[in-house]
């Protein structure tokens, strides 16, 4: 069984549970308290990236490409990709599970699914030099111009930008009404990168795997409904740098590249409340 449908039979497991637990209530507008209770919630992002310098080295190379731009890669919406058990990890994604150490903070573990990609056929000054690859790019560079494009580069993580990050986050009561309530959040996240890169660079086979290659930490703020006891709706901000030292571009171990950029996330989150 794959891990999506996995997570997938999680949530709905969750959910029959909590519905169960709510037609057991009794009719109260008490909330239950925080303390000891988990969360988790799926939602989907979409990212806006900074230029980024990005530094290629091998045997034969050794280049920087500068203020290359970059934009995530949106899935078009459908029932058939965003709410198929077995598509689930094809859009831009986020899952997360957390607990509450009290009423107020919580700790959680989560994977935010970007996508990168250097766009396309722009015009971006290179310095350094390429030699002996029979490519017709060999040559010494000081911020001449090149496009990016095939034959030359064509550079992406987009299965995925993988931010696999723990998070500590402060949760404040902001409105009641009933049985609905608007909270917020605040807080702070550390992690690591482990990107699929997909990178043609030259005529050098390209690598396409699974690679830890560096570190990221966020920012993030996020308004919450919550619906009776376990239900929410959450709309979430991040803003956050990610440095990848070590990112894997051929399959020879003596080619890598590495960049840093800040990055500024928007979710749309569903989750729930449980407890055991």
């Amino acid at each position: 069984m794959k891990a999506n449908q996995k997570i997938l039979i999680l949530l709905a497991c969750l959910f029959v549970g909590n519905v169960l637990a709510i037609s057991q209530e009794v009719q109260t507008h008490m909330l239950k308290p925080n303390k000891g209770r988990f969360y988790i919630y799926w939602g989907w992002n979409k990212e806006v990236y900074t230029q980024s310098d990005i530094h290629f080295k091998g045997q034969s190379y050794d280049f920087i490409l500068k203020d290359v731009v970059a934009d995530d890669k949106q899935s078009n919406f459908s029932p058939r990709i965003y709410l198929n058990p077995s598509n689930l990890t094809i859009p831009q994604y986020n899952f997360r599970l957390g607990y509450f150490i009290n009423e107020s903070w919580s700790i959680s573990l989560g994977a935010d699914h970007m996508k990168y990609v250097a766009r396309p056929n722009q015009i971006v000054k290179i310095a350094g030099y390429i030699h002996d690859t029979n490519s017709g790019y060999d040559g010494e560079y000081n911020d001449n111009s090149v496009i990016l494009g095939k034959g030359f580069l064509e550079f992406e993580h987009t299965d995925g930008l993988n931010y696999l990050n723990v998070d500590v986050r402060k949760q404040f009561d902001l409105l009641k009404w009933k049985k609905i309530s608007l909270l917020a959040n605040t807080g702070l996240g550390l992690g690591v990168l482990v990107p699929r890169t997909d990178a043609t660079l030259l005529n050098f086979e390209r690598h396409d795997k699974f690679h830890l290659a560096g570190f990221g930490t966020n920012f993030l703020a996020a308004l919450q409904v919550k619906i009776g006891n376990y239900f929410f709706i959450q709309s979430e901000y991040k803003l956050g740098y990610i440095n990848m030292n070590d990112i894997r571009t051929t399959y020879s171990t003596n080619d890598s590249a590495n960049q840093y950029f800040f990055f500024h996330q928007y979710n749309i989150l569903f989750g729930s409340y449980f407890g055991f």
